[in-house]
């Protein structure tokens, strides 16, 4: 069992820790993830509900990994 923090991810299960704080405007994160859907919902939860930025979202493969990239937007 994971033990996660507020704004953790698990999509697959697996705790992945963003430093969202560390996000400025203009600036994207991959995270890398299988459930891309989990995670996508998971990014809404976390980005647009309870931090309130304004973001887009998107299932993606980098290189040869599949996972969700994180624009934050103005």
């Amino acid at each position: 069992m994971i033990t996660l923090k507020l704004h953790d991810i698990d999509a697959d299960g697996v705790r992945i820790v963003v430093d969202w704080g560390a996000m400025a405007v203009g600036s994207s994160v991959f995270i890398p993830c299988i459930n891309t859907n989990k995670a996508l919902q998971q990014v809404k939860r976390i980005c647009v509900d309870e931090m309130g930025w304004d973001v887009t979202a998107k299932a993606v493969i980098s290189g040869s990994h599949t996972g969700v990239r994180v624009w934050r937007l103005l």
